[in-house]
């Protein structure tokens, strides 16, 4: 399967949900995460080589692409039009992260207005709630936001925590920790990689 994370706009989790991603799909075939970013987030979060997957530059990944069954995408944030739209036609699914905050719903709106324009498949694209802080009604707020403009939507909420902070700067997924916030996180991309690949059941 070829994913592509995406975001008219940084701060949303889009490296974060890429490298968890790609840590679920490592559990069923090979993965290849690809860092497409200028800030190159995923290969910094990879350095101390503690991933269960691997990690190129779209360079690196020429040689090595065919190898791999899961290719992820972690797409350079703000991509011009054109690209964003051939990325979503190039990928079985590009998934675009969004927090409930307003500025980055709106960024997100935008988006999904630029692949209508060009009239992508409706089931080339995604968007998943990221950062959610259960204590708020924003999270609710958002989710009616985003149906009553007709938005795909993943079912699977990503909660803010603190522990996918301390993963990345540990070189970590947040599978490797052992408090409740981290075992949290996790299980949720579980539930999303399972969203994805149309898996059911809570293995």
């Amino acid at each position: 399967m070829h994913l592509a994370v995406a975001s008219l706009k940084g701060g949303v989790g889009k490296t974060t949900t890429a490298i968890h991603l790609a840590a679920y799909l490592q559990q069923d075939q090979p993965t290849l995460l690809i860092d497409a970013d200028r800030n190159r987030s995923a290969l910094v979060w990879a350095k101390e080589d503690k991933l269960p997957f691997m990690v190129a530059s779209q360079a690196g990944a020429v040689a090595i692409i065919a190898r791999y069954t899961h290719i992820i995408i972690d797409m350079r944030g703000g991509p011009e039009e054109e690209e964003f739209v051939d990325l979503a036609n190039a990928n079985d699914l590009m998934i675009i992260p969004t927090t409930p905050n307003h500025l980055d719903l709106d960024a997100t709106i935008k988006a999904v207005e630029i692949l209508r324009k060009h009239q992508v498949d409706v089931k080339k694209y995604k968007v998943l709630l990221t950062k959610v802080d259960y204590r708020t009604v924003s999270s609710k707020t958002a989710r009616y936001f985003l149906e009553e403009n007709k938005i795909p939507l993943f079912t699977t909420e990503i909660p803010l925590s603190v522990a996918f902070e301390r993963a990345a700067q540990h070189g970590k997924i947040v599978k490797d920790y052992s408090d409740e916030g981290a075992k949290r996180g996790w299980q949720r991309y579980v539930q999303l990689g399972k969203e994805i690949l149309g898996k059911r059941g809570n293995g």
